[in-house]
């Protein structure tokens, strides 16, 4: 889990370069980075990955991405708790994101008759 958490986290900061505080990526933009590219590439294979996303350490993981996308969202001082931040941008926790995405894999799986 830690590779897979470890790539869409250098690629958010790869594309973080691009955005400051008052130049560079808006805000709508980050968020469209991060729902077409960081979320789903972190969230693929998520069928395999829903048993080890439960750890705390890849929840603790996960949450730094989310901490870092929130900040190019919102632009806010570092001191406000990820909760909040998460919270004022309206964005899903990463480990629930991979639970509903595995789920709705297994009753697909399961509606097909494949799932015994």
């Amino acid at each position: 889990m830690d590779v897979k958490v470890r790539k869409p986290h250098n690629l958010f900061l790869a594309c973080r370069r691009a955005c400051g505080a008052r130049w560079g990526l808006g805000p709508k933009v980050v968020h469209w980075l991060y729902v077409s590219i960081i979320r789903p590439s972190i969230s693929f294979a998520s069928l395999v990955k829903w048993v080890g996303s439960q750890m705390s350490s890849a929840t603790e993981r996960l949450s730094r991405v989310q901490r870092l996308v929130c900040l190019g969202i919102r632009g806010e001082i570092h001191t406000i708790p990820t909760g909040a931040m998460e919270a004022l941008t309206g964005m899903p926790l990463l480990d629930l994101v991979i639970q509903v995405k595995a789920r709705s894999a297994v009753h697909h799986i399961w509606s097909l008759g494949c799932w015994s």
